[in-house]
């Protein structure tokens, strides 16, 4: 019998990985592909499910919404995913449950899905009731506890997938619905809105100094006020970026200067 499996995860490209991965598991027939927890709980409640993949931290409605949403009793086995490995060491120390680290490598996949397919063949589910609420008590202790950002995309370059760390990004730009990352001279194209992208990095190490613009704050050479009006900043590379006047600010401030 094949498992009837749902993904979700608001990156696509992270969705796409995923979905291609399952692809080569003749026991996985994947149903619904879902972008945010909203749509999640739309397809639970109308459709039953045999597995379910899930991000723990999207825009709007989280992983944690969705079990509300839906209640620990009706949840399909779950694998949780997460891009931060140490935030899902500390929220999973029960080991009442599966978890996935963005990028998600196939042999880690499979050893997954072997789990999985044991406990339901055995007539277990992957987590009972009790077991998916210390998970989740450890994993909103955790997101209560430490601000998490992110620490690696992935990225489309020609027919392959790239793994960009943020600590490489010199800046960014916003393109429409997409972002473009400036890696070493490189551009890299990540559908993802800037705003999105403020929301995930850093402030610590990253800086919004435009509403189409994000720098790597070490990567900042120079600040440049002329007049009232014009600002700008240099990087080390001698890219020229203009700024707003609240992104003056924003960079003066976190730079520790006045």
């Amino acid at each position: 019998m094949k498992l009837k499996t749902i993904v979700t995860d608001d990156e696509p490209l992270a969705r796409e990985r995923l979905k291609l991965l399952l692809s080569h598991d003749e026991d996985v027939e994947l149903v619904a592909e879902c972008k945010n927890g909203k749509e999640t709980i739309a397809h639970l409640k109308s459709t039953p499910a045999d597995l379910l993949f899930l991000d723990i931290q999207m825009p709007g409605v989280s992983g944690f919404d969705v079990i509300d949403a839906i209640g620990l009793c009706h949840m399909p086995p779950t694998v949780f995913v997460t891009a931060h490995h140490e935030f899902a060491v500390k929220a999973f120390a029960v080991q009442a449950v599966d978890y996935l680290t963005k990028p998600i490598e196939h042999l880690r996949l499979q050893e997954t899905l072997v789990r999985v397919k044991e406990r339901i063949a055995g007539s277990a589910a992957l987590l009972t009731q009790e077991q998916l609420s210390q998970a989740l008590a450890a994993l909103r202790g955790s997101a209560r506890n430490e601000k998490l950002h992110q620490e690696r995309f992935i990225v489309r370059d020609g027919t392959r997938d790239v793994l960009i760390n943020v600590c490489d990004i010199d800046w960014i730009e916003a393109a429409d619905y997409y972002s473009c990352l400036h890696v070493a001279g490189r551009k890299y194209m990540l559908r993802e809105s800037i705003k999105l992208l403020s929301d995930k990095l850093d402030p610590a190490r990253f800086i919004r100094i435009h509403r189409s613009v994000i720098v790597r704050i070490e990567q900042v050479r120079e600040i440049h006020r002329d007049g009232l009006a014009e600002y700008f900043v240099v990087l080390t590379s001698g890219q020229r970026l203009r700024m707003s006047k609240v992104g003056w600010k924003n960079l003066i401030i976190a730079n520790g200067t006045q």
